[in-house]
């Protein structure tokens, strides 16, 4: 992980752990922009007019094995810049926005758009109306082109001093998490209901011995991202399941297995 951000100068330190983290596994870079792009069908694509002018414009789009897949009409001032100049970049906002938004989660991936032929075709547009079911009303107008947005560059950003890049064969190869978009109900209960437990968690497995308070802000297939309160300030750590999960169904044991190696270490 990546932190680009340099001198504070006044603002307020983040404070660090202060004890070694029990196991601080987390998504890649590659994960975190597959997860992030399956999770909605919309973004920004910015495009390069006949000038060289950049370009932002509002897209749908599906996925073809990671790849994003636009349809575009010849009719909108992007879809003439793409006839024209191939290079183009789609921004892309996780649909659960936080207070803060520059807070949240998001991404870029960068490359070239090209025509699909033949069989990669039809698994393009049958990719797109997947995901944008709207998209059969006019996908077939003659005016309308099918593209796929060949990755070269992938940047992620996780918030505040959280980013870092992958290459298109690390975000091509990796797969979105099975956990993250189901995991609000159980994140809830965890927060509602096992507040001592996650206190216990970030005490003792997650590197903050002095934490008065935790709450879980995320659960993902490595293990919980925990906000945690100090008398030094407000931090954030990770706590990992003893393995990864590929279901969402073995969420709760996962959990209650950090509380018991927690309370164990106590």
């Amino acid at each position: 992980m990546t932190l680009d951000h340099g001198d504070p100068g006044d603002a307020p330190a983040i404070p660090l752990p202060t004890a070694p983290l029990a196991n601080e596994a987390s998504p890649s870079a590659a994960e975190e922009a597959r997860t992030i792009a399956a999770a909605t069908n919309i973004g920004t694509l910015a495009s390069l007019t006949a000038d060289g002018a950049p370009w932002a414009s509002f897209i749908t789009y599906g996925l073809l094995d990671g790849a994003p897949v636009l349809t575009v009409s010849k009719l909108a001032e992007h879809g003439r810049n793409l006839a024209g100049d191939p290079r183009a970049s789609i921004a892309i906002v996780t649909p659960d926005i936080p207070a803060d938004p520059l807070a949240g989660t998001r991404i870029t991936l960068a490359g070239v758009v090209e025509r699909p032929t033949g069989a990669e075709a039809e698994a393009a547009r049958a990719a797109h109306l997947a995901a944008v079911p709207a998209a059969r009303y006019y996908i077939d107008y003659n005016d309308f082109t099918l593209w796929v947005l060949r990755v070269q560059r992938v940047r992620w950003v996780g918030g505040y001093g959280r980013m870092d890049s992958a290459s298109a064969a690390e975000y091509l190869a990796a797969q979105p998490d099975p956990i993250v978009p189901q995991a609000a109900p159980g994140i809830a209960h965890l927060n509602a209901d096992h507040a001592e437990a996650l206190l216990a968690m970030a005490t003792h497995l997650g590197g903050f011995p002095d934490a008065t308070a935790a709450t879980c802000e995320r659960a993902d297939r490595y293990g919980l991202q925990l906000r945690v309160e100090t008398p030094r300030g407000v931090a954030r750590t990770r706590v990992g399941y003893a393995t990864p999960l590929s279901e969402i169904s073995d969420l709760r044991a996962a959990t209650v297995e950090l509380a018991r190696r927690a309370r164990a270490t106590s």
